[in-house]
């Protein structure tokens, strides 16, 4: 099965959406640079804008939606099944343990 071109372009905008809305949860807070992060999704490098956000939101008590949004660019993306072939965490690992605790605390 081939995806064409729509199909592809119609799933990358989905999965930028989802890495959109979990950046609007970091805009305005002090002390953050999103840059990096507007820069991948200008580029359409969206495995490296979905890292950055994960990264920035790791030690930050951020609310279940931040997470959601970041499992669901996950998910599209295939990240989790590619962390299970690597012996070392990667972001979808982190993005899962932020969004579990987050699940517990709602």
């Amino acid at each position: 099965m081939t995806l064409d071109r729509e199909d592809l372009q119609a799933g990358w905008n989905q999965t930028r959406g989802h890495l959109d809305a979990a950046r609007a949860h970091l805009a305005g807070l002090p002390g953050l640079d999103l840059s990096a992060t507007l820069e991948f999704l200008e580029h359409n490098e969206l495995g490296l804008a979905f890292d950055c956000l994960t990264d920035l939101g790791d030690d930050l008590n951020l609310p279940l939606s931040f997470w959601q949004h970041l499992d669901r660019a996950a998910r599209e993306m295939r990240l989790y099944s590619d962390a299970l072939h690597k012996p070392h965490l990667t972001a979808a690992d982190l993005c899962r343990r932020h969004l579990a605790a987050a699940s517990e605390q709602e």
